[in-house]
């Protein structure tokens, strides 16, 4: 073991007074990008406005999405400027609508803005004995712990089989963003690398929401964009998604394609620490893995 919306529109609020011009923090700072970025990829007539020809700039104008949240153009120019005003959970309400957002999008908004009741998580920096002996017995399924920004704190035996041993790389390396966009030999255990890279750094985006401030989150970031283009990339499209169950190709270099189901068991608040847990998708990766196993099991004798 290593361990290691429907509803209806509300009111347009009154005009407040014009906020101090002070920079924005960064919480108001990201609602911002986030808020332009939506804006800019809904077309007039998504939303059932009058096309009026060739803009200069793409998407939604500041004045439409207004329009159709029925709040004040400049109160919605602030907002999106990151000014420091105050944003009720009704108006949010109507900006997410005008916007067509999902409810990964919508949630996002919610906790970049601070409104309703978001729980801060706070993620462990180890995995407890218990959950140690839990990671042994699930061989020989695949399984690791993992924080909310991705930090590898445990795995067992068949999942360093499967993906490679993370014991070579110091524990500031053991992140799974860091490996998709910096570590050639793990990107290649990956069937389609660039899906896997979108949906991590959009499930990343939406655990960032409430831990802006969080040292730890913010120099992995800015490790991240400084060292690889492709991650700036994908950062720039203000993309979100929920930590939800799924499926992955992986490639072993052995025994080819395997496709796996995956399941996330919380160890505490949601979007924190979680227990992944893989399982063969089909007859011929159940068979891999079974292989796999037994590889192990010479290994030992």
């Amino acid at each position: 073991m290593r361990t290691a919306a429907t509803g209806t529109a509300p009111s347009a609020p009154a005009r407040p007074a014009a906020p101090a011009p002070h920079a924005p923090d960064a919480r108001r700072q990201e609602l911002a990008h986030f808020l332009r970025s939506r804006r800019e990829r809904i077309s007039p007539e998504q939303v059932g406005l009058p096309s009026t020809g060739r803009r200069r700039t793409p998407g939604l104008r500041r004045e439409e999405v207004a329009q159709l949240a029925a709040v004040g153009v400049t109160w919605y120019t602030w907002l999106e400027q990151g000014r420091d005003i105050q944003v009720s959970g009704q108006v949010l309400e109507a900006v997410s609508r005008a916007l067509l957002l999902d409810p990964n999008e919508r949630a996002h908004l919610y906790a970049l803005a601070g409104a309703g009741d978001p729980l801060p998580t706070k993620d462990c920096s180890a995995v407890t004995p218990a959950v140690q002996l839990v990671l042994e017995q699930l061989s020989p399924l695949p399984a690791c712990v993992l924080n909310g920004r991705y930090d590898v704190l445990g795995y067992n035996e068949m999942y360093a089989r499967m993906l490679g041993g993370l014991d070579r790389l110091p524990f500031e390396e053991r992140n799974l963003l860091w490996l998709l966009f910096t570590d050639p030999s793990y990107q290649e255990r990956w069937v389609d690398l660039e899906h896997a890279r979108r949906q991590v750094v959009a499930r990343f985006r939406s655990g960032l929401a409430e831990h802006v401030n969080d040292p730890a989150w913010k120099a992995l970031l800015a490790r991240l964009r400084q060292t690889s283009p492709a991650f700036e990339e994908a950062w720039q499209r203000h993309d979100v998604s929920a930590r939800d169950n799924g499926s992955k190709g992986f490639v072993h270099p052995e025994l080819g394609a395997l496709r796996m189901d995956y399941t996330n068991l919380w160890l505490g608040l949601r979007n924190g620490t979680r227990l992944v847990v893989y399982t063969p998708a089909d007859d011929e990766s159940r068979a891999k893995l079974d292989r796999l196993d037994g590889a192990r099991g010479a290994d030992r004798r």
